[in-house]
């Protein structure tokens, strides 16, 4: 399904959004994720399903000052 990741359209053959980040290669990483403007916490991605067009934004945790 054609999905938008983080500004960029992506094929993505998923239908939750825990799908998405394995198949996006995001596997264990540790990232915050939100779809469609909605924050979707790490034990709620494989119930949280995805429709064409769905907007996944994915952000790693940086540090540094």
């Amino acid at each position: 399904m054609k999905l938008i990741v983080n500004g960029s359209p992506l094929e993505v053959e998923a239908e939750t959004l825990a799908g998405a980040l394995a198949a996006l290669d995001y596997g264990d990483a540790v990232v915050a994720t939100a779809v469609n403007g909605a924050f979707v916490p790490a034990a709620s991605r494989a119930a949280r399903s995805l429709s064409e067009g769905d907007r996944i934004e994915i952000v790693a945790p940086r540090q540094g000052g």
